[in-house]
């Protein structure tokens, strides 16, 4: 059943309007007696029935709240220095899809892309719809927040101590994925992917000297996209989702 995200906590009846009830209304195109999931503020979940449409909006009964947590038990954050083209268009649909919390855009020196003011914003906010509707169609519990364009030294700068942070680095990472992981009992990652032209020498040390690890995925170069995806679905698998081993 298709998710629906409300700011509000669950009632007995629940009104849908907005870029939500027109999507349902019109591209959708459901019927009343069609069955919609709700997600509450509180990330309570419930199972509803269409009931009305009026006036462009769409009133849900609800019919019993469900167990059906789909949130993968660690918080992963996704730190992806921009990409050239859509490419964070795909990033951010399928790193939703793979259970990521957050996705933090970075500005790095081999960046391809320069943005301005007004750019970042718009950027922003296409990103965070592709991320709302991922969300919506693999059913999570939350609705993943693409945070403001950033640089990388300010990331950096604001780590959480807490976090274990690891970069995928094949210049001076001798450390595989899996053994840095299996070492790791945080609860919180931030995955941190570099631009189709990497890190350079000088970003790497800053990295280094705030706390962040330099880790392997083996001997092939990934491209910038394929690296971010790979990563997350790693670190996952090994916290025990995605099907992961158990912990």
């Amino acid at each position: 059943m298709r998710r629906v995200f409300i700011d509000g906590l669950l009632a007995d009846e629940i009104k849908i309007s907005g870029t939500d009830g027109h999507h349902i209304m019109h591209v959708l195109r459901a019927k009343i007696g069609q069955k919609l999931v709700v997600v509450d503020a509180s990330q309570m979940i419930a199972e509803t029935e269409i009931i009305a449409f009026a006036n462009g909006e769409i009133t849900l009964k609800c019919l019993k709240q469900m167990d059906a947590n789909t949130e993968a038990p660690i918080e992963v954050v996704l730190a992806q220095c921009l990409p050239k083209a859509d490419k964070m268009d795909f990033i951010a649909q399928k790193a939703v899809e793979l259970g990521v919390s957050s996705i933090v855009p970075v500005i790095s020196t081999n960046c391809v892309v320069k943005y301005d003011a007004a750019k970042q914003i718009a950027r922003r906010t296409k990103w965070q719809k592709i991320a709302d509707e991922a969300a919506k169609q693999c059913g999570r519990t939350i609705q993943p927040v693409v945070e403001p364009i950033v640089r990388l030294k300010e990331v950096l700068e604001n780590l959480d101590p807490d976090t274990a942070a690891f970069i995928c680095y094949e210049g001076q990472a001798d450390v595989p994925i899996r053994d840095f992981l299996r070492h790791n009992t945080a609860r919180r990652f931030f995955v941190l992917i570099g631009p189709e032209g990497g890190f350079t020498p000088e970003e790497v040390e800053l990295c280094l000297k705030n706390g962040v690890h330099t880790v392997t995925m083996g001997p092939r170069i990934l491209r910038s996209e394929t690296a971010s995806l790979a990563a997350v679905s790693i670190v996952m698998y090994e916290n025990g989702d995605l099907g992961g081993r158990s912990l």
